[in-house]
């Protein structure tokens, strides 16, 4: 798009896994896109384990760039595994990196949140419980539309590559409406 600026979205995957579902479903985000949305993928794999008296040393550079990247971003895009009911412990990390003073980027920020699972539910729990957390980080979190891959090995073949038609319309409109959530928020 011609002299129109792109919107700014960090994907988070909050699987480390290179055969990951969420980072497969990020990728196909990336795929189905609007013209005026930039998903980039926030990688998580060398923040340390959160630990305050690093903290108060001063903010890993890993964690540097991660917060930096977020600050950057218009909007957020989690993609949530569930493991035990919950989050990742990668994200719950990050997360945790990510809420602390001065000047905790997740404020005010437009989020939303996708989920894959082998499962039927497809990480309807997950987002249950990231969505406690979105409340802490004091950032807006989509209502709806949602998004929940149940069964997601029948879903993406065997690259990882979103194969369901009917999930590719879904996700396509989804992000469609991240955009106008976005847009609305920034008003």
């Amino acid at each position: 798009m011609n002299g129109v600026k792109k919107l700014k979205v960090a994907g988070i995957a909050g699987s480390l896994r290179k055969g990951s579902f969420n980072r497969a479903a990020l990728k196909a985000a990336i795929e189905l896109q609007p013209a005026d949305m930039a998903i980039e993928i926030v990688e998580l794999g060398e923040i340390p384990l959160y630990n305050d008296d690093i903290r108060v040393e001063g903010y890993p550079p890993a964690v540097n760039a991660y917060r930096e990247k977020i600050r950057a971003a218009d909007g957020v895009l989690f993609a949530t595994p569930e493991f035990n009911y919950s989050v990742s412990a990668p994200l719950k990390n990050a997360i945790d990196w990510g809420s602390r003073i001065p000047d905790p980027p997740y404020v005010g920020k437009a989020t939303a949140m996708i989920s894959a699972s082998v499962s039927p539910l497809g990480g309807v729990r997950a987002q249950y419980q990231l969505r406690h957390m979105c409340v802490s980080l004091n950032c807006f979190v989509m209502n709806t539309p949602q998004i929940y891959i149940g069964d997601a090995a029948k879903k993406f073949d065997a690259d990882l590559k979103l194969t369901d038609a009917g999930l590719r319309g879904e996700l396509t409109k989804f992000l469609a409406a991240f955009r106008d959530y976005i847009l609305r928020l920034q008003r």
